[in-house]
């Protein structure tokens, strides 16, 4: 019998198992009616895998890293699937996209040098980005309507933003912190553990 505590992992499994098929349909540089539905189908996991490792008391620091790592494999397969069928909107979008790649090399980059670890944040304004990128990717696969994706890329560069500012502020790699507030709260509380252990009678 299958155990609920397994049912998050078996949707970041999933996530991981559609990128590919994904990629493979734009091959021939044209999409059948199953892609969208497996992309939205992926995206479904990517909302509830996390509400159900919370609900179960399952949500560790490994599962939340492994959803990171199949939102990357999602979306760089959507990404290579939007050059393979729509490679004319990446030429007329390629400025902005450009920059929004690289806000989010720099996020990556900050996070690798200060903490040796890809960032995890999952906060509000990623959401709204997967929620952009929803949007765009129906748009543009769906009904061949490219200027929902300034939506997304609008996202990407909040999101960006905000995450490198939150990597720089907080002194250690932390998951799961939804906003810069929350990010400036947790440092604030780091602090003072810090500078509690500092002066303890043991140091």
């Amino acid at each position: 019998m299958l155990k609920l505590t397994y049912i998050p992992s078996m949707l970041v499994g999933l996530r991981f198992a559609i990128a590919p098929l994904l990629l493979l349909d734009a091959f021939d540089s044209q999409i059948g009616k199953w892609f969208i539905i497996g992309y939205v189908v992926a995206v479904l996991s990517d909302i509830f895998d996390g509400i159900i490792a919370r609900r179960l008391g399952v949500s560790t620091v490994k599962l939340r890293q492994a959803d990171s790592w199949a939102d990357i494999s999602l979306y760089t397969c959507i990404a290579l699937s939007t050059w393979l069928v729509h490679p004319d909107t990446i030429i007329n979008f390629q400025v902005p996209l450009l920059l929004a790649v690289f806000a989010q090399v720099c996020l990556f980059a900050i996070s690798l040098i200060k903490f040796q670890k890809f960032p995890s944040f999952h906060t509000y304004t990623a959401k709204a980005w997967g929620l952009g990128l929803l949007i765009a990717t129906i748009g543009l696969f769906g009904f061949n309507y490219a200027n929902t994706l300034w939506l997304a890329i609008g996202l990407c560069w909040i999101n960006s933003v905000e995450e490198i500012i939150m990597t720089s502020i907080l002194p250690e790699w932390q998951c799961d912190v939804l906003s810069i507030f929350a990010a400036i709260d947790l440092r604030k509380k780091l602090m003072v553990s810090r500078s509690a252990a500092s002066i303890s009678p043991e140091n």
